[in-house]
């Protein structure tokens, strides 16, 4: 029920360690994450998108007593609040450890890039060796956080 899942599991980060990212992410799978430990699901998909099944996931996360962050991300459209909106649900301390999904973790990796680089004060080489571990498409992730998000914060 979890598709490309890597785990984070360094020094802490912005977000707590460890931290799971994950691309597609079916309600069945809610309990599983919280029998992994998670206490937050972050989902980074669309409602729009195809599978992506926000109020089902939403239902599943509660049943399994996770707690259920929605941040829709349109790379193409971002809400300019979405950075801040992230960071903020990252860095409750006790909704960690977190899991942030999105449709192939690409967007996940997106996000971040984007929190290890301004809170944790990240080398850029780290981030994008980081995002080729996480992301389906890491060039795409990595060429969207140097011209979109390297210069947001």
């Amino acid at each position: 029920g979890v598709y490309n899942y890597s785990v984070y599991s360094g020094k802490p980060s912005f977000a707590g360690s460890p931290v799971g990212l994950g691309g597609a992410t079916s309600p069945g799978a809610m309990a599983l994450l919280k029998e992994q430990g998670y206490a937050t699901v972050i989902n980074l998909r669309l409602a729009a998108e195809d599978g992506a099944e926000i109020e089902a996931s939403r239902e599943a996360a509660s049943a399994a007593g996770l707690n259920y962050v929605h941040l829709p991300f349109n790379p193409k459209e971002p809400d300019p609040e979405l950075l801040a909106q992230f960071l903020a649900s990252t860095r409750d301390v006790e909704g960690q450890p977190d899991y942030i999904h999105c449709g192939s973790a690409t967007r996940a990796a997106m996000l971040w890039m984007y929190g290890r680089s301004t809170v944790d004060k990240v080398d850029p080489a780290e981030l994008y060796g980081e995002a080729r571990l996480i992301a389906e498409k890491p060039e795409a992730a990595i060429e969207y956080f140097t011209t979109r998000l390297a210069s947001a914060d």
